[in-house]
């Protein structure tokens, strides 16, 4: 059956208001952006990029036919380079001591895949000085225009509150910018491709972003992909072209690392064993969470090991809790006919969903983009359901935001927490609240999502489930 077509009239990008806004996102991530470098220059020398630094010095290995996934080679490479690394701010303090470790260890111990470290060969090629500000400055680029995409989808029903939304992720991507972590780049890969294909302006551009992003975090992208493959038409024809560009991708990268690395994934695997052993940087136990690091972990794991330290436990429970959500979403997604507005709230769902089974940073929870659209449809609406929906959107974004989380880690570090109590595992936990919220969130919107019935004609909004008029229709197939 053909569908009607998405959008009968293009609406201009720019106005005067809009470019206001737009003011105001660079405004937003220009204070993100000065209060990181403020953050880097406390440290005193070193380098304190330690994410970017991962790959970049993983990418001059391999560029060299070293091999990016053994430590001390990495280590090798990064001294022979004059880097440095930071040094505990105090000695005495075994908080300190562990960050200062951590550095060492994110810096040498190689977990990105190969087509990371390829892309990052531009970069590579450059003095580390600027080559880190070349990738910032990219990502914060990225980020403004990927929030003012996002906001744009949601602008014809709740302008606002998706401005202000919006705007807080940007003003709080301080981690994001200081440790130069690639979901900042990824989230904004998505949600740029998925305005494209919403859209459908600039397809071919969307097919190599979204591209991109799979496969640089799989586990971030991945899930939109798979919305885009199950919603059908043209939707599922731009997922395949997606997948063969990032085919294509891989196949070369793979190729390019083998010299180098041609066991890179046995390798690969040793180096998230590594990192997730107790008390190491992807550690989820509450020894990861009191080890005094800023990047604290969000998924369930990290609230379920504070209930009980047994790694069996706390990883299963994650995996079939927030899998068995997951399948709900795919099994809804699947028997629903399609409708832009039921896509928006399909996306808001599992931009919290995804976050919750396996391993994930605040970082990664500026996918909460994507929830915006689905926000303003139910605020539009007015009533509980909008309230609620703005109550869990806004508590999420603000439990994985960066400012939140500074200001919990100060509290924390000055704080003496057992976790082998039942008084400790109830202040570790509202300390890190961010799991709980986004399996809040994401149960809300999957209800919500469920519960959607597109209207008959296929064209808009049932007044009695929104109480709005869409001023778009739905996609061709």
């Amino acid at each position: 059956m053909t569908q009607p077509n998405l959008i009968r009239k293009a609406k201009p990008l720019m106005t005067g208001s809009r470019l206001a806004l737009l003011a105001i996102f660079i405004l937003c991530i220009s204070l993100s952006a000065m209060l990181a470098a403020g953050m880097r220059r406390s440290a005193h020398g070193g380098v304190t990029m330690t994410d970017f630094g991962e790959i970049y010095y993983g990418a001059l290995c391999a560029m060299q036919r070293k091999d990016p996934y053994n430590p001390p080679t990495v280590l090798r490479e990064f001294l022979a380079h004059g880097a440095t690394f930071p040094k505990p701010k105090n000695p005495s303090d075994p908080k300190d001591v562990r960050v200062a470790r951590a550095t060492v260890t994110v810096i040498t111990v190689g977990v990105n895949l190969p087509t990371t470290l390829l892309l990052a060969i531009p970069f590579a090629m450059l003095p580390w000085s600027i080559a880190q500000i070349l990738w910032v400055s990219l990502m914060a680029a990225l980020l403004v225009l990927a929030s003012y995409l996002a906001w744009d989808l949601a602008a014809s029903l709740a302008p606002g509150v998706a401005g202000w939304l919006a705007a807080v992720i940007l003003v709080s991507c301080e981690l994001v910018l200081y440790f130069g972590n690639t979901a900042g780049l990824v989230v904004s890969l998505c949600v740029i491709a998925a305005w494209c294909f919403f859209k459908q302006r600039f397809a071919w551009a969307g097919i190599v972003l979204l591209a991109l992003s799979l496969v640089i975090k799989p586990h971030d992208a991945g899930f939109l992909w798979l919305y885009f493959l199950l919603a059908g038409g043209v939707l599922r024809k731009r997922a395949l072209q997606t997948f063969a560009v990032a085919a294509l991708l891989g196949l070369a990268a793979a190729i390019w690392i083998a010299p180098a690395s041609p066991h890179w994934v046995q390798e690969l695997h040793n180096n998230l064993t590594v990192v997730s052993a107790k008390g190491e940087t992807s550690d989820p136990s509450p020894s990861g969470i009191t080890s005094g690091s800023t990047g604290s972990i969000i998924d369930l794991q990290a609230t379920l090991s504070i209930l009980w330290n047994n790694p069996r436990f706390y990883s299963l429970v994650s995996y079939l809790l927030g899998g068995s959500l997951i399948l709900t979403w795919v099994l809804v997604t699947l028997r629903k006919r399609f409708s832009q507005q039921g896509a928006w709230l399909a996306l808001a769902a599992i931009s919290a969903l995804l976050l919750l089974p396996v391993y994930h940073r605040p970082n990664d929870a500026k996918i909460l983009l994507l929830a915006l659209p689905g926000c303003a449809i139910l605020w539009a609406a007015r009533g509980r359901r909008g309230w609620l929906a703005l109550a869990l959107t806004a508590a999420a974004i603000a439990a994985t935001s960066d400012l939140p989380l500074l200001l919990l880690h100060l509290i924390s570090r000055r704080l003496s927490i057992s976790p082998s109590t039942l008084g400790g595992k109830m202040m570790l936990i509202l300390l890190h609240p961010a799991p709980l919220l986004l399996l809040a969130m994401g149960c809300f919107y999957l209800w919500v999502y469920a519960r959607y019935n597109p209207p008959a004609n296929n064209l808009q909004l049932d007044a009695a489930e929104a109480g709005v008029r869409p001023a778009t229709a739905e996609l061709p197939s």
